[in-house]
């Protein structure tokens, strides 16, 4: 089992470093050119920045049981739909029951901005440490649950 981030403005990258390490499991780090990480842990692949390239170079990788970080839901269902587990940033898993609601949101909510116009949107609140508590713990019961399936 390996750990694959959507590491582009990945705001949990060291909580997924330091869960992943008290569980001896390899992560790889993915993002375009147009960021530049640096890891101790991670292994690190930077991508060209095409559009949705980081995308398909994570889905490329994955395999059956392994977890991907990301916030692009329509990463989650491909990485579902090659058996791996998914979580977004905020803690929330993605799964078989909930991915067709959350990608219909999207298309909807976006189909509604090209309607009025609104086609810029406001950025995410700021991160609380609650939020990264509510992620750790999230990720720490998906890695576990991963664990026993191997």
């Amino acid at each position: 089992m390996k750990i694959y981030v959507d590491a582009d403005a990945c705001p949990v990258v060291s909580i997924v470093e330091q869960v992943a390490a008290e569980h001896k499991i390899a992560v790889t780090l993915l993002c375009d050119t147009n960021h530049v990480l640096n890891s101790a842990y991670s292994e690190v692949k930077i991508i060209g920045a095409g559009a949705d390239a980081v995308d398909f170079a994570l889905i490329n990788l994955c395999r059956k049981n392994d977890i991907v970080v990301t916030q692009d839901y329509g990463v989650a269902a491909m990485a579902l739909g090659k058996g791996a587990y998914a979580i977004h940033q905020s803690g929330k898993w993605y799964t078989d029951e909930n991915i067709d609601q959350m990608l219909m949101e999207r298309h909807l909510g976006k189909k509604a901005r090209r309607m009025s116009g609104k086609n810029h949107l406001k950025g995410p609140k700021k991160r609380t440490e609650e939020d990264n508590v509510r992620f750790r713990e999230s990720f720490e019961k998906l890695v576990i649950r991963a664990l026993g399936k191997i």
